[in-house]
């Protein structure tokens, strides 16, 4: 009787994407894609079955960009349309370098990508402080007739301008979760792109897209939670999970139970929009559901962390 094969999902940090010395273009970004596809096909020559999930912060930002720039031209994008649009290209980028890394070692695997609508509540608190700036930045005269004009909240950022903030919402449900379920079993699925685009449910309209950003590490920890994934894969820049990070007495935390990863937390270990989520979105998963496991690791370690000799791992006991 043939092995059932672990699920992970893969959650992938920015420097996935693009690398900090290179330039911020789509063929920059495509060079940086075609390295990482190496190591998530190691991980599906290494009979794995895997859903990638992946972040969207800068490029959906030079969208934006593009469009607001464009706005004596044509009329700028919404908000949820330019997070979509993020997805769209992303990952078109991950399905052709993957499937070419995986055609170069004998394995016709196909991979799509699944443009994903993630339900927000729209009374989540944080649409009551949005947080996350996006786009251009204008001098305080244009955010203030831009607040007047089209109702978004504006914000100065670091005495650079001032920056439109959009709220980040935590992820409820994932609207297309059983397509995703479908092709999984003979796919690899890209989903969650961005977090996804943040849509809300009202009772005449149905499903509503929204000015939010959500996290892509708990988008990844709700998909990983919905398709009943074995692991949860985050993927980040550093080797390990660190407390007292960057201290004389940093300590790199090899393998820790939920509650002890939640003691850290309490004690502000993690650094918020950095460490902190990815922790957060760990801990959720192995609380879900008996015999889970999460892992943050470095990319370029992602098998080894996988076998326990690198990353951090962290479980219910």
């Amino acid at each position: 009787m043939t092995q059932k094969k672990q699920k992970i999902v893969i959650a992938l940090g920015g420097n996935a994407l693009q690398d900090a010395n290179s330039q911020p273009t789509a063929e920059a970004q495509l060079e940086v894609i075609k390295k990482t596809c190496k190591y998530v096909a190691d991980i599906v020559e290494n009979d794995y079955q895997i859903v990638l999930a992946h972040g969207n912060g800068p490029q959906v930002g030079r969208i934006l960009l593009a469009s607001e720039t464009a706005r004596d031209v044509t009329p700028p994008m919404p908000f949820d349309v330019v997070g979509a649009m993020s997805q769209g290209y992303i990952g078109y980028q991950l399905q052709q370098a993957l499937r070419a890394e995986l055609a170069g070692r004998g394995k016709n695997v196909p991979v799509v990508t699944l443009v994903t609508q993630v339900v927000v509540n729209d009374k989540d608190p944080a649409f009551q402080n949005p947080t996350k700036p996006i786009g251009a930045f204008y001098s305080e005269v244009e955010a203030k007739k831009l607040a007047a004009e089209k109702g978004y909240v504006m914000k100065e950022d670091a005495g650079r301008g001032w920056r439109r903030v959009v709220a980040s919402p935590r992820p409820k449900r994932i609207v297309e979760i059983e397509t995703v379920k479908q092709l999984c079993e003979n796919s690899i699925v890209i989903s969650a792109g961005g977090g996804g685009v943040p849509v809300v449910e009202l009772p005449e309209e149905g499903l509503k897209g929204v000015a939010a950003v959500i996290d892509k590490d708990f988008a990844a920890e709700l998909l990983a939670e919905q398709i009943d994934a074995d692991i949860l894969l985050i993927l980040t820049a550093v080797e390990n999970v660190a407390v007292n990070y960057n201290k004389p007495d940093q300590m790199n935390l090899k393998s820790i139970t939920a509650a002890k990863a939640e003691e850290y937390i309490s004690k502000g270990h993690f650094a918020p929009g950095s460490m902190l989520p990815k922790v957060e979105a760990a801990v959720k998963f192995v609380k879900s559901s008996p015999n889970k496991k999460a892992v943050i690791a470095s990319l370029y370690n992602a098998i080894n962390a996988l076998e326990g000799n690198s990353g951090t791992i962290i479980t219910l006991s």
